[in-house]
């Protein structure tokens, strides 16, 4: 394994942009004033664990569903480009609900932090870069979550709603980019492009052959031509004398 300083940063924020904890600011505000009790490390914890326990142990839930980890990547950047268009356009798809509990597990744990949308992300990213890089990146935007959720009002007043949604709206864009990137690296694998490629080169050069051979084959007929043409005249030179009565 190869710490790669790109694909930190790569996956750091495609976990970012899907996690959006700066987004749900006002989400945990609204959980505040009804009276909830955030508990900060609670709610990483759990959410880290979840992610991690996905990251190694979702290929095995892929398998009982014969399910490869591109055709699942290539689902998967298909649900981040929505995700990401919600976040540009400011709409609606996917509704985030979950049962009632305590709300540093559900829902800010999950399905909030560790959700469907972390889960289809660390699948894709799984499909490009390698297991130390996720984690590493996991790990920082876990980091960054405790402290979100230990300051929200703080970060409140100094960004600002307009700054969140500043934020929220720059991220969305880079989400969509990466999302678009995911999908087509992905969808070529599944096609076998190469393999495509590789099988139009030999049909070509089987065409090109079979031309050669049977150019090969037309010569050949043609110079016996001239010799049967000689043969064909003798032969009708020779029918006068066949015709010719036989005296005895």
């Amino acid at each position: 394994m190869q710490i790669s300083l790109l694909e930190v940063s790569s996956a750091f924020i495609v976990l970012y942009a899907i996690i959006d904890i700066l987004g749900s600011i006002p989400l945990i505000l609204n959980f505040k004033a009804k009276g909830e009790i955030i508990k900060p490390v609670q709610a990483s914890l759990i959410a880290y664990t979840i992610m991690v326990a996905f990251l190694y142990g979702g290929s095995m839930v892929l398998m009982l569903f014969n399910v490869d980890i591109q055709s699942f990547a290539a689902a998967g950047a298909i649900v981040l480009f929505i995700m990401a268009l919600e976040m540009v356009l400011d709409i609606e798809i996917f509704n985030n609900t979950g049962p009632k509990g305590t709300t540093s597990i559900v829902p800010l744990a999950f399905p909030l932090i560790a959700g469907p949308g972390s889960f289809t992300a660390l699948i894709s990213l799984r499909a490009e870069y390698q297991y130390i890089n996720i984690i590493i990146a996991l790990t920082l935007n876990l980091i960054f979550v405790f402290f979100v959720l230990r300051s929200t009002d703080k970060i409140k007043n100094f960004i600002g709603e307009g700054g969140i949604y500043i934020l929220r709206k720059f991220f969305g864009i880079i989400l969509l980019a990466i999302s678009v990137k995911l999908f087509t690296e992905n969808i070529s694998y599944l096609f076998n492009v190469d393999e495509v490629k590789a099988a139009l080169e030999a049909s070509k050069a089987v065409q090109t052959q079979a031309q050669v051979l049977s150019f090969s084959w037309g010569k050949t007929i043609l110079s016996y031509v001239p010799q049967g043409l000689h043969q064909g005249a003798q032969f009708l030179q020779s029918i006068p004398t066949l015709l010719h009565p036989i005296s005895f």
